[in-house]
């Protein structure tokens, strides 16, 4: 036979009534998460700015016939860097006033503005290495 138990009912009762609240993250969570979401994009970009640097210094010195080539690399990671100080110079965090939807919107825009400039980056570090790789004879066996 069962007994009644008001611990357990009220166990149950809270479990339940914690269960229907908890249905998915707040608009503050959901805001919270999607600024996060574009600052760690943007961090993990910024760690990348000084290989920006190393590549364009190595290009202004490389070796080769192909200089036009190394002139070109150059100035595509000067875009990409260009790139990467204008989106930070265009954010701005949205006032505490601002209505949840808004923010969300917001920070949905900056998302694709950052991974933007992410492909953008990503493309001339690696055409750039690769044009490293092109102009050094050590670094290609065929060219000897």
């Amino acid at each position: 036979m069962l007994t009644f138990r008001p611990s357990l009912l009220l166990a149950v009762g809270c479990a339940a009534l914690v269960a229907a609240c908890s249905t998915g993250p707040t608009e503050q969570q959901q805001v919270e998460a999607a600024e996060k979401a574009v600052l760690a994009s943007h961090d993990t970009l910024m760690a990348q700015m000084g290989q920006l640097y190393d590549l364009r210094q190595q290009l202004q010195k490389a070796p080769g016939p192909d200089t036009t080539l190394a002139g070109r690399q150059r100035r595509n990671l000067l875009r990409a860097d260009a790139a990467m100080m204008g989106w930070m110079h265009q954010y701005r965090k949205p006032a505490d006033t601002v209505a949840a939807p808004a923010k969300l919107r917001y920070f949905a825009a900056q998302q694709l503005k950052i991974d933007s400039v992410g492909r953008l980056m990503r493309q001339n570090l690696d055409s750039a290495k690769l044009v490293l790789q092109l102009a050094t004879p050590a670094a290609n066996p065929s060219a000897q």
